[in-house]
């Protein structure tokens, strides 16, 4: 099983998915938790330079083949390895984040994107991605009061992260099957119950 969690900075993503990577762990499933861009030596390497504050020129263009360069090396080193194993694979972010950032919010073509996505990953897509979404206000708000620095991406106008939100509403719209919309202004614990009954759910037809 192949799990993905995605949504704009700050709205408790990575929280719940290391929620649900405990009670994985707690009745008896292995788990594999990644986070994007890393996750592989080589992909650590490249998520420094995206991520770094002196790279200021660099293009649209070239971020979009970085994140997906990140991203083929952590697919074919060690999720689809893992998936073979019967691990159960779990990220913070994958493709869905490239659409929204790189094609809803940069303004580049989407077929462009989606085409090079598809290509870094060979096709591999997540079987249920849950999409916590915060208003953009919202997440200035936890940002400002969890006094962490921010990084080149973050460091992008709020025009821009309207236009990634409105990218995951819109993707979400395509693939209401994959894309678990919701509500990240819920307490943390009831976004994590909405979570794992999704998650039992499958189990349960998997074990069948």
């Amino acid at each position: 099983m192949f799990l993905s969690f995605e949504g704009i900075d700050c709205c408790g993503k990575t929280t719940q998915a290391k929620l649900l990577v405990e009670k994985l762990q707690s009745v008896n499933n292995t788990v594999l938790f990644l986070r994007e861009p890393g996750g592989t030596e080589i992909s650590e390497q490249i998520r420094q330079i995206l991520l770094n504050k002196k790279n200021l020129k660099m293009t649209q263009i070239t971020e979009l083949l970085l994140f997906s360069a990140s991203r083929s090396q952590l697919v074919t080193e060690v999720i689809k390895p893992a998936i073979a194993k019967g691990t159960i694979v779990i990220t913070d972010r994958f493709v869905d984040s490239t659409t929204a950032y790189q094609g809803y919010g940069r303004g580049l073509h989407h077929g462009g994107v989606k085409s090079i996505s598809s290509i870094a990953t060979s096709g591999l897509m997540p079987r249920k991605t849950f999409f916590i979404d915060i208003p953009v206000q919202e997440m200035y708000s936890r940002r400002l009061a969890s006094h962490q620095e921010i990084d080149r991406m973050e460091m992008s106008n709020e025009d821009f992260y309207h236009r990634v939100r409105e990218g995951y509403v819109e993707l979400a719209k395509e693939e209401p099957g994959r894309i678990v919309t919701i509500d990240g202004r819920q307490p943390i614990d009831t976004i994590h119950e909405t979570i794992w009954k999704e998650v039992d759910g499958m189990l349960h037809t998997v074990n069948e």
